[in-house]
């Protein structure tokens, strides 16, 4: 009986160890973009993103799932993707706001502070929806995805050393379309239909060398790419369904018209 209980314990403790990790990811991005390094702070949220991705995962594979688990992720994605980007967008540009104008500096700073109500807002009304939402689709801009896009524009920003108004504009309105897209009702894949257990031809193997090697060519070009055009997705459904809605109740009404008229 001691061993399995012993045994027990240290399968729980290995989703945890990686939330603590993802944690720590946010925690050093935060005190990168104070000490100025912008690329490391935007490349750490990535990892913690990959290491979030990892607790559920394991926790599931080794049946140690549990309710201080999924707080403890809810408390971790706050800090990761939520306050992380919010003060790495603030130390990289919005700050920098009020050399221009003291007014816009003061918006950009309240702008980053809305980011970081709306990643807790997203993490709130997810936590609160998940026993009853339909797990193929995310109701508004999941806030790893959200985090993706503000710090892949930092780092890219960086890393091409963009200093001008253009860029800090830039970096208002994207932490500021991230922060609405988070709390809209707009649907998003959420890609939990896919098995990844599942035989897939061997062929298919050679996906993942290929993804690795579009990465590398410029890592926050292709996070912002990707990252970007999935936050775009939500309000593309979104209008491809409206307009699909209005053809079929013109249809509808022009076939009635023709019933009317025999």
């Amino acid at each position: 009986m001691e061993p399995e209980s012993v045994r027990r314990r240290g399968i729980y403790l290995l989703p945890n160890l990686l939330t603590t990790a993802a944690l720590f990811a946010g925690f050093y991005s935060i005190v990168a973009a104070v000490d100025g390094s912008f690329e490391r702070a935007g490349a750490a949220i990535f990892v913690a993103m990959i290491l979030d991705s990892l607790d559920g995962r394991v926790a599931r594979l080794t049946k140690t799932s549990s309710q201080f688990g999924k707080e403890y992720d809810s408390l971790s994605d706050m800090v990761s993707f939520g306050l992380a980007p919010a003060i790495v967008v603030y130390q990289w540009g919005v700050a920098r706001l009020a050399e221009w104008n003291v007014t816009w500096g003061r918006v950009g700073w309240l702008v980053a502070f809305l980011f970081a109500v709306a990643a807790a807002l997203r993490l709130a009304r997810f936590n609160s929806q998940i026993a009853t939402a339909d797990k193929r689709w995310f109701v508004g801009l999941p806030s790893p995805s959200a985090a993706g896009v503000v710090a892949a524009f930092v780092w890219l920003s960086s890393k091409l050393d963009i200093t001008g108004l253009t860029g800090l504009a830039g970096a208002f309105v994207v932490t500021a379309a991230a922060g609405a897209l988070m709390v809209s009702d707009f649907r998003y894949y959420s890609f939990k239909e896919i098995n990844f257990g599942r035989r897939i031809p061997f062929t298919w193997m050679l996906a993942i060398p290929l993804i690795f090697m579009i990465i590398s060519i410029d890592p926050p070009l292709v996070f912002l790419l990707m990252f970007g055009t999935y936050a775009l997705s939500g309000p593309v459904l979104w209008y491809w369904l409206r307009r699909r809605r209005t053809a079929d109740n013109v249809s509808d009404h022009a076939a009635e018209e023709a019933d009317d008229d025999r």
